[in-house]
């Protein structure tokens, strides 16, 4: 039996939800700042006074870097979705910060497919979530890449044993699993609610060259831009360690903390425990690196997640028709 539902009833369903989403996004980023087991918010703040952390400089700086940041996700964003349809920087930036906001307090971030979908109308919008997992498949491309980099030479330069015989098994398993899901995909094997998977790859190559390049090479300048801003931060603290060195550390714990699947807002944690241990190998104390990974959380997630509300609370369904 099929019910119509009143619009006025539709739309203050509608009103709840994003109500609830902003609600629900300022709580964790608040629970975070102040039910911080790792970090006291008292601890925190004296250890910002006591390195003079918020000085004009040092301010204009690091919001700099994370305006630079998310110019480039934004820009990411709006190349990937005019191979569909073209939209302004104005709206790309509406949908990427709606969509942080959306995302912070789901497994994986998994929030902001939907939320950028909704901006779209229904005959768009599976094509608006290949393209976000694009996006991040490109980003997350950067992070393997450095990362596995920056693991090597950790292991090998703090001669940390590894059973390299069972990880080769491990990689070579995943590799032909892999190499099966995309033969099989290719001839129509595996779907998806009746959606097939080769359907999907044959979206992604008729993606013109040109935009997979641009795609990378934003996800590389973003990559560039945070991973310097925590090596900045460092040198605030006083950590006395040279660029290279900390990169190696850097890269290898964005590497392993992106491979723990986590909810957004732990996603921090996540980071510090990582963040912590790596560390410890070149003797940067545990307050200093989780004032850091919070300063990181806070720059790059949490106050642009602020913005982003904006746009949630404003956003009307109605934006949805072309």
């Amino acid at each position: 039996m099929h019910y119509n539902v009143p619009y006025k009833t539709k739309q203050f369903f509608f009103v709840l939800i994003k109500l609830s989403i902003v609600v629900g996004a300022f709580y964790f980023i608040y629970s975070k700042l102040i039910e911080n087991e790792q970090l006291q918010l008292s601890d925190f703040l004296a250890f910002l006074k006591e390195n003079n952390t918020f000085s004009p400089k040092n301010i204009i700086f690091l919001v700099l870097l994370s305006v630079f940041n998310w110019f480039f996700e934004i820009l990411k964003w709006k190349t990937l979705v005019k191979t569909i349809k073209k939209i302004s920087f104005k709206e790309a930036l509406e949908q990427s910060l709606g969509g942080l906001t959306a995302s912070l307090i789901t497994p994986n971030r998994i929030g902001d497919y939907g939320a950028k979908a909704i901006y779209y109308s229904k005959p768009y919008r599976k094509r608006i979530v290949l393209l976000n997992l694009l996006g991040n498949i490109s980003q997350m491309t950067m992070t393997i890449i450095f990362g596995v980099i920056g693991l090597v030479i950790f292991i090998n330069r703090y001669q940390i044993e590894v059973d390299y015989y069972k990880l080769a098994r491990f990689g070579t398993i995943i590799i032909l699993i892999g190499i099966f899901a995309f033969f099989g995909a290719k001839q129509n094997k595996f779907n998806i609610k009746g959606y097939s998977i080769g359907k999907v790859l044959d979206f992604i190559t008729k993606i013109p060259f040109k935009i997979h390049f641009l795609n990378l090479n934003y996800s590389l300048v973003k990559y560039l831009i945070f991973s310097f801003q925590f090596y900045y931060l460092l040198t605030i603290f006083g950590v006395e360690v040279d660029y290279f060195k900390a990169m190696v550390v850097i890269t290898s714990m964005y590497f392993l903390a992106s491979i723990i699947p986590s909810i957004a807002i732990f996603d921090v944690v996540v980071k510090g425990s990582v963040a912590v241990f790596l560390f410890g190998f070149v003797q940067v104390n545990e307050l200093t690196v989780l004032s850091i990974i919070t300063l990181m959380w806070l720059l790059n997630f949490a106050i642009p997640s602020v913005f982003g509300s904006y746009f949630v609370l404003n956003f009307k369904l109605l934006n949805t028709k072309e």
